[in-house]
């Protein structure tokens, strides 16, 4: 759906300490009660496995804290915790510390995203099998899963736990942790030829050494290259993260037939993959199932004849190579910086299996915190030592550290408002009100006009060219039914003022819209300050009536204490912008005797009748007039309104009656009313604001009550404002 237009405006703001006494639409960020509060709690735990093996190659289990010595680019760490984890014996060799383990069966990890692990790792070998089917051809997917079931049938232990993972057109998990045999080799079988999707890179747009396809146009596939080369990675990033939840080694084995890079393109999914990898303590073993393979010069028998000379100088079978060695690289990574082993030009592929039951058999998990603070994304070499020479130790190289807002370049700060925005536990670090208002354009669409506010004093300022300057990013989602996005909103807005004391008792607040159909819809939006890069978000549901179910159709009423001149020329469909001036919203219904009470609401096809002429009235904006100065016609409308200020049962004030004889709005049938109260006639305090509405030809009425505070005029030096 398209947003019409964003307006940005700063106005004062006492009454954001008194939110209770305004009708803001929801609590922040969706809570369900007003003392609940989050907890935000940051691990920084690393985790190292170390294999030990003495001269002979035998495994060393008896190993405890004190003998291991952990460094971090040089400098030593104190380790925090330590636990021994064998699966070839039950009992364990030294006293386990800050062991966590579940205590219910297996099989529910990789399937509850958005529930603790109840999975019981302790002394077991968690082995995931990734089959990634987008790139392989039938053979290539039969030989893959005939080494699996192969594995399965004859050299699965009882301490093994597997799951199945396939990426084709998707990505599926297609079967959870489990030690059951017959589960796995079922799920195995399922998997058929037909699921490769068989795209393979595409050319480069050189006809040098390609097929022969007699076409004259030879299409370049590198962005299509670049592409599937970060799907595969991101689908490996994703398990990472679901995977991490255990502290206990994980292999996973990535069944490939390669990831062909291109250049530099693929080099920040290519990191993020490796980071979240070793963040989650999980050894990928790369297995390229194409085996070992011959080029001949020409060209394999399946293939058409080749453009050029290469088939002929040796250039064909150069470039075979180089392609395929290419595509391992990329494997070779995954596998070496994460603690694995990558396993190439062989057509045994049983050494997998063997490798991952041998490296998990026994080993030590080392924790610690590290001791430099920086949070730069900076890759830390990590090296353990043992106090006995006689033994040889097998340990990840190092780990890519945590960066925080400063060093977040613009694509991880763009995926940082994106996590934020489908996060279920929102963050509130930077306080955000919101408020919505309805007006129809025609029967089957309304402008939904949206305010957010942010309190002045939440924005930090630096000083540059004698300005304050500050940068707010702002992203937001409208869903239908709570699951169908149809709004969205991404912003960035620079602030530029004199002095920040301008804005410290101040409000800035942020007006968009969205052009929605009748409906319920759930509301979130996120902001971001970006010198700190704290952010707020706030979320809530909204209701759109159909107003041809309606007697009397009628909008929101909107309240407001300031009309703000409009540069652009591009109303849009913004009701609440009319001759250039817009009027802006005051959500919390907060207001001081100095200020002017502007309301706006708009009653839609008003019924038309035979009317007589009318006594002595107000006009539409307030103004009273003679009425034998403009007779309505014979076939006109008649709308009243008025307005009413009570407190309890008594009635405080009630303005002039207000008619309307005309249409203000013919393209949407729409008589709109903007009226226009001083303030300085009442006492501080809290009211309902009455809206009387009364359709004379139709015989319909609707009486809408808002609650409005009026709260006593700020020092002469305190309430100067600035726009």
């Amino acid at each position: 759906m398209r947003i019409p237009r964003k307006t940005f405006s700063i106005f004062t703001a006492a009454g954001l300490l008194l939110q209770a006494a305004a009708p803001v639409m929801a609590q922040q960020s969706g809570q369900t009660g007003r003392n609940e509060a989050r907890i935000q709690v940051t691990s920084e735990l690393v985790l190292v496995n170390v294999v030990a093996h003495d001269k002979k190659g035998n495994l060393v289990r008896d190993l405890k804290k004190g003998d291991f010595t952990l460094l971090e680019d040089g400098k030593k760490q104190d380790i925090s915790t330590f636990d021994f984890e064998n699966v070839d014996e039950p009992a364990s060799a030294g006293a386990a510390e800050a062991t966590v383990s579940g205590a219910a069966g297996p099989g529910t990890l990789l399937r509850s995203a958005k529930k603790a692990p109840s999975l019981d790792a302790r002394d077991r070998r968690l082995i995931l099998l990734f089959f990634d089917f987008s790139a392989m051809d039938p053979e290539q997917i039969e030989r893959s899963v005939d080494a699996a079931k192969k594995f399965v049938d004859t050299k699965m232990q009882p301490a093994d736990l597997m799951a199945l993972v396939s990426l084709a057109t998707n990505m599926r998990v297609d079967l959870d942790f489990t030690d059951d045999k017959t589960k796995l080799l079922v799920a195995l079988t399922a998997y058929n030829s037909g699921q490769g999707q068989g795209f393979e890179n595409g050319s480069s747009g050189s006809a040098e050494g390609a097929a022969e396809t007699s076409g004259a146009f030879s299409a370049d596939d590198t962005d299509f290259n670049t592409f599937s080369a970060d799907r595969k990675l991101l689908a490996l990033q994703s398990l990472m993260q679901v995977l991490g939840r255990l502290p206990q080694k994980k292999s996973l084995i990535y069944f490939s037939n390669g990831i062909s890079q291109s250049g530099v393109d693929n080099q920040s999914a290519l990191r993020a993959t490796t980071a979240a990898a070793v963040k989650a303590n999980v050894s990928i073993y790369s297995l390229d199932i194409r085996g070992l393979q011959a080029f001949p010069p020409g060209g394999e028998a399946q293939s058409a004849s080749l453009h050029g000379q290469s088939a002929y100088s040796g250039a064909s079978v150069l470039n075979d190579l180089s392609g395929n060695t290419a595509s391992q690289e990329t494997l070779a990574t995954l596998s070496s910086d994460t603690g694995g082993q990558a396993f190439f030009d062989s057509n045994d592929f049983s050494g997998v299996f063997s490798q991952v039951q041998k490296d998990s058999s026994a080993y030590y998990v080392l924790g610690f915190t590290s001791n430099n603070p920086l949070k730069d994304g900076k890759f830390r070499r990590l090296k353990v030592q043992v106090n006995r020479s006689d033994l040889k130790l097998d340990f990840r190289a190092g780990y890519y550290a945590g960066r925080d807002f400063e060093h977040l370049n613009r694509a991880d700060r763009e995926q940082q408002l994106e996590e934020e925005l489908d996060a279920q536990l929102p963050r509130v670090d930077v306080p955000l009100y919101a408020g919505a208002a309805y007006f129809r354009q025609d029967d089957a669409h309304y402008y939904l006009a949206v305010s957010l506010v942010i309190p002045g004093s939440q924005i930090p300022f630096v000083t540059e060219k004698d300005k304050d300057n500050a940068t707010i990013d702002i992203i937001g989602e409208a869903l239908g039914g709570g699951k169908l996005r149809v709004g969205q909103l991404r912003d960035t807005v620079k602030l530029a003022v004199e002095s920040t004391q301008q804005v410290r008792r101040k409000n800035v607040q942020y007006n968009t819209g969205f052009v929605l159909a009748p409906g319920s819809y759930h509301l979130k939006f996120v902001i971001r300050e970006n010198q700190t890069g704290r952010m707020g978000s706030f979320e809530t549901d909204v209701q759109i009536p159909d107003l041809r179910k309606m007697p009397l159709k009628m909008s929101s009423v909107v309240l407001s204490s300031l009309r703000a001149p409009v540069t652009t020329r591009k109303n849009g469909a913004n009701p609440l912008v009319r001759d250039q001036m817009e009027l802006v919203p005051n959500i919390t219904h907060v207001f001081t005797p100095d200020q002017h009470l502007y309301l706006q609401y708009e009653v839609y096809e008003a019924a038309k009748g035979k009317n007589p002429a009318p006594a002595a009235a107000a006009s539409q904006n307030g103004t009273a007039k003679d009425a034998s100065a403009a007779k309505p016609p014979k076939d006109s409308i008649r709308v009243f309104t008025s307005i009413e200020f009570l407190q309890g049962a008594t009635k405080i004030y009630e303005s002039k009656p207000v008619v309307a004889n005309e249409v203000t709005a013919p393209e949407r049938k729409a008589v709109i009313f903007q009226m226009d109260l001083p303030l300085q006639a009442l006492k501080p305090g809290l009211y309902l604001c009455q809206v009387n509405v009364i359709d004379d030809v139709a015989g319909s009425f609707s009486f809408p009550r808002l609650p409005l505070l009026i709260r006593e005029a700020a020092p002469a030096a305190a309430s100067k404002t600035g726009d």
